[in-house]
């Protein structure tokens, strides 16, 4: 079992950057791929980004490629979102999952192939 702890949300101007963290418990973190998704108040979860156990292959969606970037270090149980030129579009609660992965080279982009999650961390992004 894992447990996940996200952290790094806050209030940014427009263009602007942050960082999340998440930080998974146990010694079997590197077993895991791990996915970042998003939810906005009236909308449904969306994925962003996800990187397999190995941290050499990722996904992102569109809406965020070329802005966000994740990275994964196995040695610290850590998964990272680096968030640069932020929009108020990108509002939401942010939350990081992790999913058992067979293959180290898998990537997961949807919601279902997550069993463990984390408990949110609001990012706001201002005008």
């Amino acid at each position: 079992q894992v447990q996940l702890v996200d952290s790094g949300g806050g209030l940014v101007q427009a263009g602007g950057s942050l960082r999340l963290s998440c930080a998974a418990s146990g010694r079997t973190f590197s077993r895991y791929a791990m996915g970042w998704f998003r939810q906005a108040p009236g909308k449904e979860r969306e994925s962003l980004a996800a990187i397999s156990r190995s941290g050499d292959n990722t996904y992102y969606a569109d809406s965020v490629k070329g802005r966000f970037t994740v990275s994964r270090d196995n040695a610290k149980n850590t998964v990272y979102l680096q968030m640069n030129s932020l929009k108020p579009e990108d509002t939401a609660v942010y939350y990081c999952a992790a999913g058992t992965a067979y293959l180290s080279g898998s990537v997961y982009y949807t919601g279902d192939r997550y069993t463990y999650w984390g408990q949110g961390t609001q990012v706001t992004v201002s005008l």
